[in-house]
């Protein structure tokens, strides 16, 4: 049977002034679909997204929803009244089966036990158990805070999270997200995906998060130069094909150009002859001059700053300590940087990952020890606040700000507006304000205001988190080919994996790994460990039954037994003790563990054993 068609979208356009976003866009999802959306920062993502859930929005077109289907939509920052908790917010729904479990709590409170039991009838009809076990789930899931708690100081995270939960629970039959994975830790970012990948709805998102294209996404649409380009596949395939159907354009462009030369040269030869069969042709001339015209738009962010040289002495953390009234973020910490090294740091949001990086710049002192920086060292810091104040600016201005000219790797110089042209800011957008740009586009911005001061170590917090992939791509092989430090706080698990060697592991409690090695194999490390504890676990001898009483009197050989037992069973205890710190330090060699693991399995059997014998020979007389 053929998967009904849940969204149908008919010749939508949309222009803001004289910029046209798109044009004439036609598409369509299909129960069970997993579509991605690219394109480049400003060129109409979101927009589009919006469009779809209040079609009034395009400037012509249609936008179609199958009669009874449920869709929700997850923008890229969600937001809640002041005063809501999160229970208010994780039981706002139309289903039926929580409006049942409303009323069999206002029942259950008021002691009204005459319609008890037709309030139970209609939550078990309406599913609304079923909801009441997926509202705990998602609850637990997205760790999110106490049911009680108002949304009024929470983090953009938490509100991401809270309200991805909240869209879960209710499993639309159409989701629509904007940039998901923006706000989230890794460990919900890798759920998020393997939730998505086995859910039986449909999905159309916004995402620059590669893994999830990759793995999540059986389409991908583009939106470039005004029109949709469709790729049946994933990431890798996407990137073939469109690597293929750019060279064929190109082609195809420059045989049009030839085929233009041609009828342009005939054109001025007969101008006499314009009349009767000539008229074709000049109608022919006409449409190759319009496609000879055409301007593939193939511009790239190019990156080739010159860093300055970094000396021998670069950054020391010696014994680093921070915390707050009611947190332990980093204790006793200890690294120095070497030439060249590449850093990712990781760990769950609030565990103190953007707190060293202010350390490290200044802009807080740690609690204990010192951080030493060498005198060549001149850092670039990209920050998740980005531009600030800026809004009343225009981008040449931004610009200007830092310099009229930036010297290049060869000893060239740009100007303050060449500079700005190799980050896509056209001469038009050049003095467009700042407030006007899109999130995607001042983050663009703010990265060239960073780099033109020619870093020679540079400190990245969150710098994916709005670009789109072709600005990935080139800061990527821009951060290749940097000889300078980077030190990097990122989500993107594509982009840890592709530019860091090494990790900075926050594991809570002010503990930070020091792991050499790129994300996915800290992650298959992770993975081993925890299958070793799960295996442990399970090994452990449990308890024999007590061994009947038998009344009589030690012997001699069982008075000295009896006597050194304490002492064998505290030595015992102590060694598992050692043990267990194994599995839960900072530092975890592999090989380590694994025989921890095997020793201890013998440990627990030998203290079992020797605690059972103490009870049994305690309960003979000792005389």
């Amino acid at each position: 049977m053929d998967a009904k068609n849940l969204l149908s979208v008919h010749k939508i356009s949309k222009s803001y002034g004289i910029k046209t976003l798109y044009k004439d866009i036609t598409f369509g999802i299909h129960e069970g679909e997993k579509i991605a959306i690219v394109a480049k920062n400003g060129a109409g993502k979101s927009t589009l997204m919006n469009t779809l859930m209040d079609p009034a929005i395009a400037d012509t077109g249609e936008v179609t929803f199958r009669k009874g289907i449920k869709i929700r939509y997850l923008n890229q920052q969600p937001s809640f009244e002041n005063g809501q908790t999160v229970r208010d917010i994780l039981y706002q729904s139309e289903h039926p089966g929580l409006d049942a479990l409303r009323d069999y709590e206002a029942i259950l409170a008021s002691g009204d036990t005459e319609g008890m039991q037709a309030a139970l009838d209609k939550v078990e009809a309406t599913g609304g158990w079923h909801l009441e076990g997926r509202i705990q789930e998602m609850h637990g899931r997205m760790n999110l805070p106490d049911m009680d708690r108002t949304v009024d100081h929470f983090s953009g995270g938490e509100v991401k999270r809270l309200a991805m939960a909240q869209l879960f629970i209710e499993e639309p039959d159409l989701i629509l997200m904007d940039e998901p994975t923006n706000h989230l830790d890794l460990d919900i970012i890798e759920w998020l995906e393997e939730y998505l990948i086995n859910y039986k709805g449909a999905l159309l998102m916004i995402t620059h998060d590669r893994y999830f294209l990759e793995r999540v996404c059986g389409t991908i649409y583009e939106l470039e130069n005004l029109q949709f380009y469709k790729y049946e596949g994933n990431y890798s395939y996407y990137l073939e094909q469109k690597e293929a159907r750019e060279v064929n354009e190109a082609a195809n462009l420059h045989k049009t150009k030839q085929l233009f030369k041609k009828e342009l040269d005939w054109m001025r030869r007969t101008p006499s002859a314009r009349t009767g069969k000539a008229k074709d042709r000049i109608d022919r001339f006409k449409e190759v001059k319009k496609a000879a015209k055409k301007r593939i738009d193939d511009r790239e962010v190019t990156l080739e700053l010159n860093a300055q040289r970094l000396g021998g002495k670069i950054l020391e953390l010696h014994k680093v300590a921070k915390s707050f009234p009611d947190k332990l973020l980093i204790e006793q910490f200890n690294y120095i940087f070497k030439k060249g090294e590449r850093i990712g740091i990781v760990g769950p949001n609030g565990s103190g990952k953007s707190t060293l990086l202010k350390m490290i710049m200044g802009e807080l002192d740690p609690d204990k020890g010192k951080i030493v920086t060498g005198d060549t060292v001149v850092f670039g810091h990209y920050t998740q606040d980005g531009i600030v104040n800026k809004d009343d600016l225009k981008v040449i201005e931004v610009v200007q700000e830092i310099g009229e000219y930036i010297t290049l790797k060869k000893g060239q110089k740009l100007t303050a507006s060449q500079l700005c042209e190799r980050f896509l800011f056209d001469s038009h957008q050049q003095y467009s304000y700042v407030s006007t740009l899109s999130g995607g586009e001042r983050r663009r911005l703010f990265l060239l205001t960073i780099l033109m001061k020619n870093p020679n170590f540079l400190i990245l917090d969150e710098p994916t988190n709005d670009l789109d992939i072709l600005t990935l791509q080139a800061l990527e092989s821009f951060l290749e080919e940097y000889s300078g430090c980077l030190l990097v706080v990122s989500h993107d698990r594509y982009f840890l994996d592709k530019l860091c060697d090494h990790l900075f592991v926050f594991e809570g409690g002010g503990r930070i790994k020091d792991f050499n090695g790129r994300y996915y194999e800290w992650r298959e490390e992770q993975k081993r460990i925890d299958a070793i504890r799960t295996t442990v676990a399970k090994e452990v001898p449990k308890e024999e039954p007590k061994k009947e009483k038998v009344k009589t009197k030690l012997s001699y050989m069982e008075k000295r037994e009896w006597d050194e037992l304490p002492g064998q069973i505290e030595a015992l205890e102590a060694r598992r003790d050692a043990l267990n710190a194994v599995f839960e330090g900072a530092e975890q060699d592999p090989e380590e563990v694994a025989a921890a693991a095997e020793e201890i399995k013998q440990v627990l059997a030998e203290l079992d054993e020797k605690e059972m014998r103490w009870l049994e020979l305690s309960e003979f007389d000792y005389e």
